[in-house]
């Protein structure tokens, strides 16, 4: 290194140009004091420095000075995640088993369920008659039923009646309780299909437009709430069966507990008495019997067919309410 040719400048050992006192290195060719050539970074050291506060033709630039680098920027340093690659793939974990049991949890709330021995079952979607359930007929020529328990459902509306058999439905035949409920499971809710029945062994054709769990719902809560409340008619249900017609293919019930001074006894309807018809309604089962006389409106007065023995009475009778 050659003296100093001033008292604020020196000169290059390696250029032997001037240079500034206060700098390190030589602006021409690099040449840092006491290490030799060099490529040096004031990057840190004048990063605070407000513009034209730095020498040489750096100023307000921050980068390389000095030499055939003076004008290259200094890029950035990328910073570097603090997170690892498994602590990622753990946190994507979380948030996919997150956003699973939320549409499962949306999923379920939609499908209708009930309580099997304290567990609760999902019960998948499907078409409904409105009927208390279905049953494999005697001698697996079809399905039966109780009663129509949805006044205004499907069954309803298409005029069947509890003790119906139904053997063919939307062109397909049904012989036993498993293939209906498969059948109903097939059907779109909402649609209408052809039907097939016997009654008092006669076969009958009528059509029927199936609908969903929540509308036959509806249907039920509708008629619970109608303001006219229920019929009465006075009998013990436990006291009634059913029992064949004589000479005839035809059921009836036959109601064995009048209760005295209510409509039924008020009318002449006797014990032993079988009743085909309830209000134009055949009657072919205890369970129909009961829930007829449950729609029935009261205080209006509603004819009842019966059969005491072979003969055959028409009784009116003013319905009581419940």
């Amino acid at each position: 290194m050659k003296p100093e040719t001033d008292a604020g400048a020196t000169t290059c050992g390696n250029c032997g140009l001037p240079m500034p006192r206060e700098l390190r290195f030589c602006r021409n060719c690099g040449f840092r004091l006491g290490e030799g050539a060099a490529e040096y970074t004031e990057t840190v050291r004048f990063q605070n420095a407000p513009p034209g506060t730095l020498p040489g033709n750096n100023a307000g630039n921050f980068g390389y000075v000095g030499g055939p680098l003076a004008a290259s920027p200094v890029m950035p340093r990328k910073r570097r995640s603090r997170i690892s690659g498994t602590a990622k793939l753990f946190v994507a974990l979380i948030v996919f088993f997150v956003l699973a049991g939320v549409f499962t949890s949306i999923v379920k709330r939609r499908a209708p369920r009930f309580a099997a021995g304290g567990v609760s079952v999902v019960i998948a979607p499907r078409s409904y008659a409105g009927v208390d359930g279905f049953e494999t007929a005697d001698g697996d020529v079809g399905v039966t039923f109780g009663n129509i328990d949805t006044p205004g459902g499907p069954a309803d509306l298409a005029g069947l009646v509890g003790g119906d058999i139904i053997t063919t439905v939307d062109g397909q035949p049904v012989r036993s309780e498993d293939e209906m409920m498969d059948m109903m499971k097939r059907i779109p809710i909402g649609k209408t299909v052809d039907i097939v029945y016997i009654r008092d062994g006669e076969t009958k054709n009528t059509k029927m437009t199936t609908i969903s769990k929540e509308e036959m719902d509806r249907l039920n809560k509708v008629f619970a709430a109608r303001p006219q409340g229920r019929g009465r008619f006075g009998f013990d249900d436990d006291d009634t069966e059913r029992v064949p017609i004589e000479g005839t293919k035809m059921f009836g019930v036959r109601v064995d507990n009048i209760s005295p001074s209510l409509p039924a006894d008020m009318a002449g309807v006797k014990n032993g008495d079988v009743i085909i018809e309830f209000d134009g309604i055949p009657i072919r089962t205890t369970d129909e019997l009961s829930e007829r006389v449950r729609r029935a409106i009261p205080y209006q007065t509603i004819d009842v067919v019966v059969m005491r023995g072979t003969e055959r009475l028409v009784i009116p009778v003013k319905m009581g309410r419940q």
